[in-house]
């Protein structure tokens, strides 16, 4: 279950479904992504194909990311079985 969001377009869409502050052409994916980080209780979970699913290091080494596209990736971090500090960006 996701608990925290960090971007605020990403909690507008999902509490709302507004997706006024996100990229029209990520809406369809990042739809698919946030249905299943709202249902996963671990990041093995997130293990699909195309989502890319890597542990990120330094500043943000509690990080797990998935591929939105492009250099597009929401990331987002655990406590116990939830998710949290959903987040998305560029970040290459």
């Amino acid at each position: 279950m996701i608990i925290s969001f960090r971007h605020k377009g990403l909690k507008l869409y999902y509490d709302s479904g507004n997706a006024s502050k996100l990229q029209p052409k990520h809406v369809a994916k990042i739809r698919l992504i946030l249905t299943r980080l709202d249902a996963c209780r671990s990041h093995e979970e997130m293990q699909v194909p195309g989502y890319d699913l890597h542990k990120l290091s330094g500043n943000l080494k509690d990080f797990w990311s998935v591929k939105v596209n492009g250099n597009y990736r929401i990331i987002f971090s655990f406590e116990g079985e939830n998710v949290c500090n959903v987040d998305y960006l560029d970040y290459h």
